[in-house]
């Protein structure tokens, strides 16, 4: 399973969603279902721009969690 942890790197950066929507020019609609880890995908590009919104890497946004660690 992959976590989608970008509330919490929202909330470092103390950045709102519909600023994050504006800055990565995102629906908000699309942004949340990225945040609420309902995607089934990601594209590279607005993966770059959210990282580079937040001043952040991948993998503090995306984290792999094995089967058992599910709950």
């Amino acid at each position: 399973m992959i976590r989608v942890n970008l509330d919490v790197m929202m909330a470092k950066r103390k950045m709102s969603l519909t600023e994050l929507a504006e800055k990565v020019n995102i629906t908000m609609a699309n942004l949340s279902v990225l945040k609420t880890e309902k995607a089934r995908a990601i594209r590279f590009s607005t993966l770059d721009a959210i990282c580079k919104v937040l001043n952040c890497q991948p993998g503090d946004i995306l984290e792999y969690l094995p089967d058992e660690e599910k709950k």
